[in-house]
């Protein structure tokens, strides 16, 4: 039961890594009388939540609505929240059997399912790179050379750029088709036909977080990206700036609220990611969630506004309080080993005269662990990140820059197996 009555009752589904959401716990808690889904009992999650359920899985659809809606009979829930994109939709059909903001599961799905996005945005003439979907490599291939190389192979079901690459070829397109045709996570939806080849948008790309509540759209987090591995799209960093001048880009602004019409997308949180192009903001894909590469984090540190009190706020069909408080910039970076199949001996940061920019200095791993850079260790490659707060974009390059001459790895790589005939 939830005897504050001046705290919502929210739901949560699910966490995700401490390392990256903890954050997110922090600040809702003072504000709302959190019960969780879990699939295992909590650990750190426990000094945030007052209540919690530990389920089989938490990605049956099914399994959580009748846990809600029998936590509902118990005590009535004011909101569902998940950032977790392989539960997104699933807590949509939470949202949808209790009534709640957010339980639009067909929206969802539309962001879900980036062919659907794309069939979405281009019903309303929303701009973005021309999309196709296909089936096979020779589809592929008939279908770059319409387009024109160079293109960008994507998997329908992933997001954080998992299995995306850029082609200038036949040749490379041959090669790659696997990297982008087989490329998965446990918790991916399925899809007979599964790739979509898109016409490459030259530019540089940005992501905008933004809460919706009542289909006003408001933006509280602009991020440039970092992208590194080419011809991978590896995001291997971001800054926040709270002056970036595109925040004043009427024409961005007004293809971001655009975009989210097309998608019909009436309440929640949004992480929309546009490449800017010299024909000018095309749209690349929109989540039904929360940002995550800290991302959302940086954005707080820089400007003030919380984003996991936004997401809370919507969540409970609440408008969103995002009032800026500073003007700094924020900026993550993220490390990797150099070669294949790396069994790490060691991984830690020296932080003897580190400058004063530095605000986080997180390790990702520990010795025994085996990983790759990319294209092999993606995500799950990292060995650690840091993050930095300044006053200028330069400055908090600059403490980047030296958090990773200040990081000390080693490691060994793995030898290969020996097969007997």
């Amino acid at each position: 039961m939830n005897p504050d009555t001046e705290r919502p009752h929210l739901l949560v589904v699910a966490t995700g890594m401490r390392l990256f959401r903890e954050y997110i716990l922090r600040s809702i808690a003072p504000k709302y009388w959190i019960h969780m889904f879990l699939h295992a009992e909590p650990t750190w999650e426990e000094e945030y939540i007052e209540g919690w359920t530990v389920l089989e899985t938490t990605l049956d659809a099914d399994l959580l609505v009748a846990s809600a809606k029998k936590l509902n009979d118990e005590q009535p829930i004011d909101g569902v929240l998940c950032w977790d994109e392989a539960r997104i939709l699933q807590t949509a059909h939470v949202a949808e059997a209790l009534g709640l903001p957010g339980g639009d599961v067909a929206m969802i799905n539309r962001c879900r399912d980036k062919h659907l996005t794309r069939t979405a945005l281009a019903e309303l003439g929303v701009p973005q790179p021309e999309s196709v979907l296909v089936d096979t490599v020779d589809d592929a291939l008939v279908t770059a050379d319409k387009l024109g190389y160079p293109v960008i192979l994507k998997p329908r079901a992933l997001a954080a750029s998992l299995g995306v690459v850029k082609v200038n070829s036949p040749e490379e397109l041959r090669e790659n088709w696997a990297f982008a045709h087989d490329t998965t996570v446990p918790e991916a939806p399925h899809y007979d036909v599964k790739v979509l080849v898109e016409e490459f948008a030259d530019g540089y790309e940005i992501s905008i977080d933004s809460a919706v509540f009542q289909g006003q759209v408001t933006p509280f987090c602009l991020a440039r990206k970092e992208i590194g591995y080419p011809p991978y799209a590896e995001e291997i960093g971001h800054y926040v700036d709270a002056a970036d001048p595109l925040l004043a880009d009427e024409q961005l602004m007004q293809v971001l609220v655009n975009a989210h019409g097309a998608i019909a997308f009436t309440d929640g949180v949004t992480h929309t990611e546009i490449m800017m192009t010299a024909e000018g903001p095309k749209v690349i894909e929109i989540n039904a969630r929360i940002g995550g590469d800290m991302i959302p984090y940086l954005g707080l540190q820089a400007t003030g506004a919380d984003p996991g009190l936004a997401a809370a706020a919507v969540a409970c069909g609440r408008s969103p309080e995002l009032v800026p408080d500073r003007a700094m910039v924020g900026g993550v970076r993220f490390f990797y080993v150099d070669e294949n199949d790396t069994v790490l001996e060691s991984v830690e940061f020296d932080q003897t005269d580190l400058p004063a920019t530095i605000d986080q200095l997180t390790v990702l791993m520990e010795a025994g662990q085996t990983t790759s850079p990319p294209p092999e260790g993606t995500l799950w490659g990292r060995i650690a990140y840091t993050t930095a707060v300044a006053t200028s974009v330069d400055d908090c390059r600059a403490g980047l820059d030296a958090a990773e001459k200040a990081l000390r790895w080693s490691g060994k790589v793995k030898e290969p197996e020996e097969t007997t005939p």
